[in-house]
């Protein structure tokens, strides 16, 4: 008797659940670790704290403008590295992919 790939406990809806905790973990922890860098990287280079909130008139457009696009690009390669991570060990664990990374068939 063989037994599926897609059977088991992560199989289904409860397997649906498990990747999307999955994703949001790993997404949350790599926007955290590279905020941290990039603060610090920032502050390294510039002598100063980056912008709290880059929309306040207070702080210079340009370092706006820096600051939102650095963490911005950064935080969202970080997060689809973390996720993408996450996905290869979801496959390795249940044998596919999670539904919401499955190929639409376009």
């Amino acid at each position: 008797m063989s037994k599926s790939k897609s059977a088991g406990p992560n199989s289904g809806a409860k397997g649906d659940k498990v990747w999307a905790i999955m994703a949001l973990v790993s997404g949350i922890g790599a926007a955290k670790v590279t905020n941290k860098v990039l603060s610090s990287g920032w502050k390294a280079s510039t002598g100063r704290k980056p912008p709290a909130n880059p929309a306040d008139p207070d702080v210079r457009l340009v370092e706006a403008v820096l600051w939102s696009a650095a963490t911005g690009a950064t935080v969202a390669l970080a997060r689809m590295f973390a996720q993408r991570r996450a996905a290869n060990y979801y496959v390795k664990s249940v044998g596919r992919l999670p539904k919401q990374l499955e190929k639409d068939g376009s």
